[in-house]
């Protein structure tokens, strides 16, 4: 069986350990980024959208940045939203602040019914560096 090469951001092992579940995997040549919510140091939510959206954006990065990649290398985006009909023009007002120039990557953007008492996920594939690729 393959070993994983798992990323973690600092201090969020223990959360991630608690979960039962990897924030990301590199394999071949890219990393495989788990979803990302808005919470806080204790796992807890953010309770305000804008500051949930840009927590989740937060952490994100520092999974990024954890294997030596940043949100420029994201090549495709899934984001979850609960309500989107409602929550769609608050949480994209905020991306915006995240996302970079174009091209931007791929999207896709799905509703939902829950989200563990989060308002916004978002998980991505992003491409390693030649180096981080020769590294796997």
């Amino acid at each position: 069986m393959a070993t994983r090469k798992v990323v973690f951001p600092p201090r969020r092992q223990a959360l991630y350990e608690r979960n039962r579940y990897s924030p990301a995997i590199k394999s071949n040549g890219f990393l495989f980024v788990s979803g990302q919510v808005g919470s806080r140091e204790d796992g807890a939510p953010e309770p305000d959208l804008e500051a949930q959206v840009r927590l989740a954006f937060d952490n994100l990065n520092a999974i990024l940045k954890a294997a030596g990649s940043s949100f420029d290398d994201v090549v495709d985006v899934t984001v979850f939203m609960v309500d989107p009909e409602s929550k769609f023009e608050t949480i994209w007002k905020v991306v915006p602040e995240y996302w970079g120039d174009a091209p931007h990557p791929t999207l896709t953007a799905v509703g939902v019914t829950w989200l563990y008492g989060f308002q916004f996920e978002i998980k991505v594939i992003a491409r390693l560096s030649d180096e981080e690729g020769q590294k796997e």
